[in-house]
């Protein structure tokens, strides 16, 4: 039986349509915007790199590793993501990174909950990818941090924001290359002078909001094990995914 439009109409005003991402208030003619980002997003799951967490069109077995970590093993020991960045996904983060739009960090850690639910057994910590000082204030928050928080809402893992600094302002990553990106970020990160006890024999897992080249987990991932963390996985909102090349 179809609904008469009045009623519709009626409900809409007592029990306002809320947006299946941000939870927000729909106005009039955003519910099937809504309804057609929801369905666009591209989640990510297995089957999937088993390092880096590269989404395979195919199940390739056990422990299959995709072709940058064959020739690049990463610092860290595993890294998962909950969905790709694209076109479609890219305003979100945007609007979340730069806009300053928090309405949707209940649905991203859930997503993330989702896509790291193996890295996330048994882990210690959360700990997000820091900014430098000059950048946090230029930007009034860090993601990760917000990111950070939320997971550890939703699930019984703490996240510590104190142990884990940025002690280079380095240039943007954006169009740089792999190996660029890597050479950018090589010593930018430090663990907290007094907090290597705070990580020594731990498992950690890093949190980020977008995966590109994983040049900056890998930087964070090598500083904590040299402090003594027993295992180091990465988290990470979203995930650049392309046709991989492996430099020379």
């Amino acid at each position: 039986m179809k609904v008469p439009t009045s009623v519709i109409q009626v409900l809409d005003m007592v029990l306002p349509p809320h947006s299946l991402i941000t939870g927000k208030v729909l106005l009039k003619g955003d519910h099937e915007a809504d309804t057609e980002l929801w369905q666009s997003l591209k989640f990510i799951d297995a089957p999937c790199c088993d390092a880096c967490g590269f989404p395979f069109e195919f199940e390739q077995g056990e422990a299959a590793l995709c072709l940058r970590c064959h020739a690049y093993a990463p610092a860290f020991d595993r890294a998962r993501s909950a969905i790709t960045y694209d076109e479609v996904s890219r305003k979100l983060i945007l609007d979340f990174k730069h806009g300053g739009r928090t309405d949707g960090l209940k649905f991203f850690a859930a997503q993330m909950v989702r896509a790291g639910r193996d890295i996330l057994e048994g882990a210690d910590f959360l700990i997000p990818v820091p900014l430098h000082r000059a950048r946090l204030r230029m930007r009034r928050f860090n993601q990760a941090a917000l990111l950070a928080r939320a997971i550890a809402q939703q699930i019984d893992i703490p996240y510590q924001t104190e142990i884990l600094v940025r002690g280079k302002n380095t240039p943007t990553q954006g169009g740089q290359s792999f190996l660029g990106r890597r050479r950018n970020v090589s010593g930018a990160f430090n663990v907290r002078a007094g907090r290597q006890a705070n990580i020594k024999d731990r498992h950690v897992v890093l949190i980020d909001d977008v995966y590109t080249t994983g040049a900056t987990l890998t930087a964070c991932a090598k500083t904590m094990k040299r402090a003594g963390a027993a295992r180091v996985d990465a988290l990470t909102l979203m995930r650049v995914v392309r046709p991989q090349e492996v430099a020379k």
